[in-house]
C-alpha cells in the first residue's frame, strides 16, 4: 500500500473499554475455518512443551499519526499484562532516524524477544536500508527466529525487480527467495512466514505467483504466512497455505482525493495526513497463539469504531477485492484456523 497516513488519538481513559472488547472479541467473535493446518504440521507441533503464543502490531506509522506513541502503550501495556513469547512488529513502524530511537528502543526493550519486519515507509525521506539494520538492531532484512520450537521466517517485499516503474517496490528477488528455499527445507518443525506486504490477495507483492508456488512446497509444516500493510483483516487461503491480513494499528486509507475532519483542527494542521484516513478510535492489534494439543490457530479479536465518518459514509470506492463491513473494518476479528485430525 503506497500511502502516508495517520491515526485517531489515543484517549487513554478509553484503555479499560480496549480491554473488554478485546475480551468481548476472543469470547463471541471466534470463526472456526477450516483452512490451514495440515496433518502432518499439526503431529510435528505436539512436541511443543507448551502453547506458543505471539503479540502482533501492525502499520503504526509513528512518523506521521499524532498519538503513535499512546497506541504503542496500548499495545505493549496489553503485552506485559499477559505475556507472549515474542512480540513483532509488521512493518511501517517508524523511519530509521535518530530522532525514532526512544520510540524504537521502548518497544525493543518491551520484550526480551521483540522482533522487526521492514515495512515500506520505514524508508521514507531517504532512509537507506543500512540505516534500517542499524538502527533496528537487525543483522539481516530477511531473518530466522525460532520461538519455544516454532521457526519463524521474517521476509523483505520491499526489493526491487529490473522491470520496476515506480513507487514503492513490491517484490522478493532472487538471492533471498534461494535463501527461503533452504529455509523451507532446513528442519521438520512447524513454519510461521511474515512478511509487510503480502503474498497472497489484495496489495500483494509483484512476484505472489512465484512465492506461493514455492510455499506451496512446503505447505505440511507452513502454519501460516501473516502480513501487515493492507490496513484490512482477513483470512484467505492459496493452495494449501493460508494467509492473514493483520489490520493497521490505527486507519483505513482513503486517498488525496477524499477529506475525513476527525479531530479537531489543530491536529488536522499539525498533521496534514489525517485529512486523508478514516481512523479507528483504538488501537487495534493480536495475539497469535498456536496450542500443540488441539492442533489449532487463535487470533485474537480486537474491535473498535470509526473516528469521524466511514471510508463508506464518505463515498470511497472499496479497495480491489475488499468489501467495506467484511474486510474494510476498524476491527480484527477473533479466529481459530484449525483442521480435522486425519486418522
Amino acid at each position: 500500500m503506497t500511502n502516508k497516513d495517520h491515526t485517531p488519538r489515543r484517549d487513554q481513559s478509553r484503555l479499560p473499554r480496549r480491554r473488554f472488547l478485546h475480551t468481548v472479541g476472543k469470547v463471541v467473535g471466534a470463526v472456526a475455518c477450516s483452512l490451514a493446518l495440515p496433518a502432518t504440521a499439526r503431529a510435528a507441533t505436539t512436541r511443543l512443551a507448551k502453547p506458543i503464543r505471539l503479540g502482533l502490531i501492525a502499520d503504526l506509522h509513528h512518523d506521521v499519526m499524532h498519538d503513535a506513541p499512546a497506541r504503542l502503550d496500548a499495545f505493549l501495556k496489553e503485552m506485559a499484562a499477559d505475556p507472549p513469547d515474542a512480540i513483532i512488529q509488521l512493518g511501517d513502524f517508524a523511519q530509521a532516524r535518530e530522532k525514532n530511537r526512544p520510540f524504537v528502543k521502548q518497544f525493543q526493550k518491551a520484550h526480551p524477544v521483540a522482533l522487526h519486519v521492514i515495512g515500506n515507509h520505514d524508508t521514507d525521506g531517504g532512509v537507506s536500508f543500512d540505516q534500517v539494520l542499524q538502527e533496528w538492531g537487525m543483522k539481516s532484512r530477511y531473518y530466522r527466529h525460532d520461538v519455544e520450537g516454532l521457526r519463524l521466517l521474517v521476509l523483505d517485499g520491499n526489493e526491487r525487480h529490473a522491470g520496476h516503474k515506480g513507487g514503492y517496490p513490491s517484490h522478493i528477488g532472487p538471492e533471498q527467495i534461494e535463501w527461503l528455499k533452504k529455509e523451507l527445507i532446513t528442519g521438520d518443525g512447524p513454519l510461521l512466514i511474515f512478511c509487510h506486504q503480502p503474498l497472497a490477495g489484495p496489495s500483494c507483492i509483484d512476484n505472489a505467483e512465484e512465492l506461493q508456488k514455492i510455499l506451496n512446497t512446503a505447505a505440511e509444516r507452513i502454519i501460516l504466512v501473516v502480513n501487515g500493510h493492507t490496513h484490512i483483516d482477513d483470512l484467505i487461503r492459496t493452495g494449501d497455505v493460508s494467509h492473514l491480513h493483520v489490520n493497521s494499528a490505527s486507519y483505513q486509507w482513503v486517498g488525496g482525493g477524499h477529506r475525513n475532519i476527525s479531530y479537531p483542527a489543530e491536529i488536522h494542521a499539525a498533521y496534514p495526513w489525517i485529512d486523508h484516513t478514516c481512523p479507528y478510535r483504538d488501537s487495534l492489534f493480536t495475539t497469535l497463539t498456536f496450542d500443540p494439543k488441539s492442533g489449532a490457530v487463535q487470533v485474537e479479536g480486537c474491535k473498535s469504531e470509526w473516528v469521524g465518518k466511514s471510508p463508506l459514509q464518505i463515498g470511497i470506492a472499496n479497495q480491489p477485492g475488499c468489501i467495506d463491513g467484511k474486510q474494510v473494518v476498524p476491527e480484527i476479528r477473533a479466529r481459530q484456523i484449525s483442521r480435522p485430525i486425519k486418522k
